[in-house]
């Protein structure tokens, strides 16, 4: 079923990356981690969805999602930023693989921390994050996505990972199947979201590991 969202509010999470927050329409539902198809309800751009994921919790009375633009793309997340206040999209949806499964590691690179943000906002708010961890890779500091959300969860633990700058405090490089068996607790539920490249490495990472295929939830093409 095809729904309009009116856009309430932009701001910028990052240099690259905006939250939306749109109304919500009565009766609509979702679970933490799913997503959604948005196109922009403007002349030339109605027939180009997307998927993005759901960041608001479903109890919330309006629909929030984070959304990384990419303006060399030329497309869709080049031109969600100039949208204004008022304008329309439309959403198909929910859909999606990732939804909470249990605690365990969440595993994300870039924008692929998205379906996530919910996951773990809902169990922030439940004070139930004991045993989650996010390990999360960018290129440089500037592109972490809501590090002042993930610092304030409290239960929560955090490695962030950069590949192509160092900082302090930071780890520097790559995630692998050493990194992992080093500073993660594989024995919970596995979630990984990325660039294909990405998902495909970290599987192989955690299956190296002894990770049994059930424990491992994935969204691909990210």
């Amino acid at each position: 079923m095809t729904r309009t969202l009116i856009l309430q509010s932009q701001d910028a999470v990052t240099h690259d990356t905006y939250r939306f927050v749109f109304d919500r329409p009565e009766g609509f539902d979702f679970e933490p981690g799913q997503a959604a198809e948005l196109a922009m309800c403007r002349e030339g751009w109605r027939d180009e969805g997307r998927p993005f994921t759901f960041t608001s919790l479903p109890d919330e009375d309006h629909l929030e999602f984070v959304i990384k633009s990419y303006p060399s793309h030329d497309g869709v997340t080049e031109q969600l930023p100039t949208l204004k206040s008022g304008e329309k999209v439309t959403l198909d949806g929910p859909f999606g693989a990732i939804t909470d499964k249990g605690a365990g590691v969440f595993l994300a690179a870039g924008a692929g921390v998205t379906p996530f943000i919910a996951i773990l906002r809902a169990r922030a708010r439940q004070g139930d994050l004991a045993g989650c961890q996010l390990i999360f890779s960018n290129k440089t500091e500037a592109d972490i996505i809501l590090r002042d959300d993930w610092r304030g969860m409290d239960g929560l633990k955090v490695e962030h990972v950069l590949s192509e700058e160092k900082a302090d405090g930071l780890h520097h490089g790559k995630v692998d199947a050493a990194f992992l068996d080093r500073h993660a607790d594989l024995s919970g539920q596995i979630y990984i979201c990325g660039p294909q490249g990405y998902v495909d490495a970290m599987r192989d990472a955690v299956k190296e590991l002894s990770v049994p295929d059930d424990r491992v939830h994935t969204e691909d093409g990210w």
